[in-house]
């Protein structure tokens, strides 16, 4: 198992689209029957997705292509073999949600409201097409040594080299755990906690990116803009900021609110230090990757902790999806 025994399942369909598929089409259903729960109008998420799966994988593969261009530049037609792995998340985000408003738009419908029931499925998805970069041997982390205790699948994978193989983190897991994870959160707080329309989608980013954030320092294949930047880091840390200070601007007008006043001006310096943590050539040699990944999962846990607390509390009563909805 630490070595995937072929791409493809049953010898003629790659496990990499398989399990995109999979992912895909468990995240529609589940979206749809809370489409139905919320008596939104029959089949719309199922109209939404013949649009947003096509657009979100093309532009997951524009994203990856444009940053690691130089590897399609002598044969331009590998840009279409997507069964070899190349989608970059962020990509197919932007494009999927570019869409969304789109289709929103067209049929009367509310973006936010939209976004706060697809998202949840979206984590799915994630959590379970990861697993296409195990099979695709991509994906992988930090090499590691044969008696690292972590030299266990599936903390680890055996990646084919010259060599023959050697043990690497295997951050596709990693991701996909914490993937699943947001993606049990967001169901609880959809019922339970969340109490304006956005706010399930506002989370899904934040937690995503705070998770994304630590994994992408352990991943040996990064996007990097220029020579140093990692892009995932770079995004996920103006996401993570960008949702808190969301927070923070509707509580502003609240008595007593210098402790988040403090908390955001905590934030700040924290981000400038993630930021630099995030530029590997700042200091070159100062830190490795794993000890940046340790700052940087503090920095995440600070975050989401500051989240929480600016978001604070919500009454059952006040709970945007607890009930039907006309």
């Amino acid at each position: 198992m630490a070595t995937p025994s072929s791409r493809l399942f049953l010898g003629l369909v790659p496990w990499y689209g398989l399990l995109i598929v999979l992912g895909a089409a468990l995240a529609v259903f589940h979206s749809d029957r809370e489409a139905k729960r919320l008596l939104l109008p029959k089949d719309c998420i199922l109209d939404l997705a013949l649009w947003i799966l096509p657009f979100g994988i093309i532009g997951a593969r524009i994203y990856y292509v444009i940053f690691t261009w130089p590897t399609f530049r002598t044969n331009p037609v590998s840009v279409l073999y997507l069964w070899e792995g190349g989608l970059a998340i962020y990509g197919g985000l932007i494009a999927g949600a570019a869409v969304l408003v789109l289709f929103c738009r067209k049929r009367k419908l509310s973006v936010l409201q939209m976004l706060d029931i697809i998202v949840p499925g979206v984590a799915l998805a994630q959590a379970i097409g990861r697993w296409g970069n195990y099979f695709n041997q991509e994906a992988f982390g930090l090499p590691l040594r044969d008696n690292s205790p972590l030299a266990f699948f599936p903390l680890a994978v055996l990646i084919r080299n010259e060599s023959g193989s050697s043990w690497h983190m295997a951050t596709f897991f990693y991701e996909s755990s914490w993937d699943f994870l947001v993606f049990l959160f967001l169901l609880w707080g959809r019922r339970r906690w969340f109490r304006k329309r956005g706010d399930v989608f506002l989370f899904y980013l934040m937690l995503y990116s705070a998770g994304r954030l630590v994994i992408e320092n352990l991943r040996m294949d990064s996007l990097y803009l220029g020579s140093s930047v990692r892009i995932s880091q770079l995004l996920s840390i103006l996401i993570l900021i960008s949702v808190l200070a969301l927070f923070w601007f509707r509580k502003k007008k609240e008595k007593g609110c210098w402790p988040r006043f403090i908390i955001i001006c905590l934030s700040l310096g924290l981000t400038v230090f993630a930021l630099l943590l995030s530029l590997t050539s700042f200091y070159p040699g100062w830190n490795t990757p794993l000890v940046q990944a340790r700052y940087l999962a503090v920095y995440s846990l600070i975050m989401i902790l500051f989240a929480v607390f600016l978001y604070g509390r919500s009454d059952r009563s006040e709970v945007c999806y607890a009930h039907h909805q006309a």
